[in-house]
């Protein structure tokens, strides 16, 4: 099993800001207002699925089309601007459906930390948001919605979502840590098929799924090393994997 101290030795070498450039979370970086980080992290974690060199080409097309101005384009949302954007399983419409939700959220609350906050306080967070979203959604929507929004009652690990949250809780070199209802210890590791790999060779994880029963194990394992941020370690994961030439 894998030390705690080669574990800090792999987070003290890649949670730098090298790793951004890479990395989903530079569309975070390009914002200061907070809602404008906020959006730029919530949809940039959408796509963040299947090719990275894919899905960033793709962000930056979509962050074109909302002018570099994601507040904006969320409050002042029209279907015609979306055009033929599309990413694998988004369509079109998918995306229509979400940012017209998303409009609706901004133009009546205060966004999304208030919509993920209110959850947190009622210890349901992933479903609050989730059940915001599916009792708003419109026929146009298909598989490209679901697969952006999964359901948490399936027991998926909520990769993307776990990811949005460490962004936006965490302040380090990486994550900006805007959000102040919750803390880091209070995150779930974002688990995918590299993370699961990797903590099960470290010694870390048992359970041969990755589901959402494997973050909370994962999670657990982690906490025990660094009670008040255990998700530091996301990066010893990706740091590890890159060492060892995957």
């Amino acid at each position: 099993m894998i030390t705690k101290t080669e574990l800090d030795e792999l987070v003290t070498k890649y949670e730098t800001v090298d790793f951004i450039k890479d990395d989903p979370v530079q569309f975070v970086h390009r914002f200061s207002d907070k809602k404008d980080i906020e959006i730029a992290g919530f949809i940039a974690s959408l796509l963040a699925y299947g090719s990275r060199q894919q899905f960033i080409k793709k962000l930056n097309s979509l962050f074109e089309i909302a002018q570099n101005e994601p507040l904006n384009f969320i409050q002042n949302f029209e279907h015609e601007i979306i055009g033929d954007f599309n990413y694998r399983f988004g369509k079109p419409n998918d995306f229509v459906e979400i940012f017209s939700i998303l409009k609706e959220l901004y133009n009546s609350s205060d966004g999304l930390e208030e919509l993920f906050a209110h959850g947190f306080k009622q210890d349901k967070m992933f479903e609050t948001v989730v059940d915001y979203f599916y009792s708003r959604v419109g026929e146009g929507a298909k598989q490209g919605f679901y697969q952006m929004i999964p359901n948490p009652h399936n027991g998926g690990a909520m990769k993307r979502m776990c990811m949005f949250l460490r962004w936006m809780v965490r302040k380090s070199a990486v994550d900006v840590g805007i959000w102040k209802f919750m803390k880091p210890a209070d995150l779930y590791i974002p688990l995918d098929v590299h993370v699961g790999r990797v903590s099960r060779q470290m010694g870390l994880l048992t359970r041969k799924a990755n589901d959402f029963k494997a973050v909370v194990e994962l999670t657990h394992n982690l906490k025990i090393l660094c009670p008040e941020d255990p998700i530091k370690y996301d990066f010893a994961m990706f740091g590890y994997g890159v060492n060892k030439g995957e």
